[in-house]
């Protein structure tokens, strides 16, 4: 097993994400077998592994969306166990599925999720992060009946409407074009800034890597690879992905 960070060693801080002998089972099937894990504030971790590695699952348990049959998770120095709420108001999720209300308008999903997090202002922030964006003209229509790019650009305004102390980012890149990849990139650079810190799960090695400070290989459950960004090229880690078996198709 590979342990991705010892926060005990280092000074600063405490982590924004801290996993530990993360164990996660379906039935007879194991998920994720023993997942060590530490991210700090301000620090953006790609994750790299084939469909069904196990990346989906461990983000759902860190947003507090699935519970782990063992192991503890604290994030943003709340523990999942004990404080789920205080989880949930940590994070912002760009899941792989859209998660929006398609019978509703883009403005009223947003205008909706504005209210379960109590912003103050919410028809200001909506028109903002509408317009970020690119969805301002197509606000008064309805979800169901825009493209997979679109229902993806909204489900990122969702994001950018929460301040996060921790983002995770499962396949964010899937159908998004150009000018909303470099608007999710240059989201998640504030954000860093800003002191959150982000995991990124995704299949498109070249993006990931352009992002990342750390960057981690999971394969059947485990960690199988962690390192520093700048201690490597694309192409070395590319070659990587031959030491670990067949990791399917990356881009």
């Amino acid at each position: 097993m590979v342990r991705v960070e010892n926060a005990g060693t280092r000074p600063g801080p405490p982590p924004a994400i801290e996993a530990r002998r993360l164990v996660k089972w379906y039935g007879s099937q194991p998920a994720l077998r023993g997942i060590d894990l530490v991210v700090a504030p301000g620090e953006v971790l790609a994750l790299f592994g084939p469909n069904g590695a196990g990346k989906t699952t461990l983000l759902r348990i860190l947003a507090g969306r699935a519970r782990p049959t063992s192991g503890a998770v604290q994030i943003a120095g709340h523990s999942l166990d004990r404080d789920s709420d205080g989880v949930r108001r940590a994070i912002g999720v760009l899941a792989h599925g859209h998660q929006l209300y398609e019978a509703l308008t883009a403005r009223e999903n947003l205008l909706f999720a504005a209210a379960m997090l109590g912003l103050d202002h919410p028809r200001e922030h909506v028109s903002e992060v509408l317009a970020r964006v690119g969805l301002e003209a197509a606000s008064e229509a309805r979800v169901r009946t825009f493209s997979s790019g679109m229902k993806r650009r909204l489900a990122l305004a969702k994001v950018m409407l929460r301040e996060p102390k921790v983002i995770l980012l499962d396949e964010p890149y899937a159908s998004l074009d150009l000018q909303a990849t470099k608007l999710l990139e240059e989201f998640i650079l504030a954000k860093k800034i800003g002191g959150a810190a982000t995991i990124l799960a995704t299949h498109n090695l070249t993006m990931g890597f352009g992002v990342a400070d750390r960057l981690a290989i999971l394969r059947q459950g485990r960690l199988v690879f962690e390192g520093r960004r700048e201690e490597t090229s694309v192409e070395a880690f590319r070659s990587l992905f031959a030491l670990h078996g067949e990791l399917g198709a990356v881009e």
